[in-house]
């Protein structure tokens, strides 16, 4: 595939990265014209949402009459904020979605996908997941997906009542374990996330239990962890282009490894090249440029058994954008 050439009119735009009230934002030399509409982007800072959002973010392709504003925070705030709105495009949490389901409609692409692999619970020696009765785990956010298949994973061995949590930033869940506190509180395992899947043995921890294993045993499907939604009020057309635009970005980075994996190395937090192409090839590829019908039917039925578990109050039924 011939390289296409960086869009002279997005490049005018004069893109470069601020760090704002605890969120990176790029910034742009000029304002929105009356022609030009302005799609705010959040996705988390980590390797795989770098890669996937590359060439946006670098202007390797044409939006067209579309300009993008990235916004990188963690996916537990993208999820919270998300409540309000106030992006147009954002990452989410697919648990976060079914209490989100009215704003944003999902993404044909721009699926995490753990394909017999995923979330993990660790803990600073081997035990069972039994044991877990009563202790207190650390975990990356509440509306996350990795905290609902937790729940239900817990579920087959004790009760809602004795599952003690504490929320702890996802980048700091590995100290957190490690050191078997956190403020104060005692900490007994954790719940991670992102690159901490290939990195928690460098700290001396066990894993409990692989959460996307658990669910592929008890589904035969993919754990569906997270998506990108466009809000609804944006409107049929524009919804589609956008959908479209996401998945070209995808397909970019996809097209031009070397320096998709290079944006998004930065973003590694201390993976090295290996680790990092390891990481993103888990969770960027087939699955994030179409969900498939095998993908939908995982979020399905992720959804419906969060809600037989009474961990989601109501029973959704997820919407895809129409191409």
């Amino acid at each position: 595939m011939p390289r296409r050439q960086p869009v002279a009119g997005n490049r005018a735009l004069g893109h470069d990265w601020r760090f704002v009230a605890g969120r990176h934002v790029q910034d742009f030399a000029m304002p929105v014209s009356a022609a030009t509409q302005l799609i705010r982007v959040g996705h988390s800072p980590d390797p795989d949402d770098a890669f996937m959002f590359y060439a946006l973010a670098k202007d390797q392709i044409d939006t067209g009459r579309f300009r993008f504003e990235h916004e990188l925070v963690d996916i537990e705030t993208l999820n919270r904020r998300a409540f309000a709105a106030e992006l147009e495009l954002t990452a989410l949490s697919l648990h976060a979605y079914a209490y989100l389901a009215d704003k944003y409609i999902l993404c044909t692409c721009g699926a995490s996908m753990g394909d017999n692999y995923g979330p993990m619970v660790v803990a600073r020696e081997g035990r069972a997941l039994a044991s877990l009765r009563g202790q207190t785990i650390a975990v990356p956010g509440t509306l996350t997906t990795a905290f609902l298949a937790l729940r239900m994973c817990l579920s087959d061995h004790f009760s809602a009542t004795e599952f003690k949590h504490v929320v702890v930033p996802f980048d700091q869940i590995l100290d957190v374990v490690e050191a078997g506190e956190f403020q104060g509180q005692k900490i007994d395992a954790g719940l991670i996330i992102h690159e901490g899947q290939l990195t928690y043995r460098e700290q001396n921890l066990h894993l409990i239990v692989d959460l996307g294993q658990w669910w592929m045993s008890e589904t035969g499907l993919p754990l569906p962890l997270g998506a990108n939604g466009v809000r609804r009020d944006l409107g049929t057309t524009a919804i589609r282009e956008i959908n479209r635009l996401l998945k070209e970005s995808i397909q970019y980075g996809l097209d031009h490894r070397r320096p998709a994996l290079a944006h998004a190395l930065q973003y590694g937090r201390g993976l090295d090249t290996g680790k990092a192409d390891t990481f993103v090839g888990m969770y960027v590829n087939d699955w994030t440029l179409d969900f498939g019908e095998r993908g939908r039917e995982a979020v399905r039925t992720l959804l419906a058994r969060g809600h037989a578990a009474k961990v989601i109050p109501q029973l959704i039924v997820p919407e895809f954008v129409e191409n």
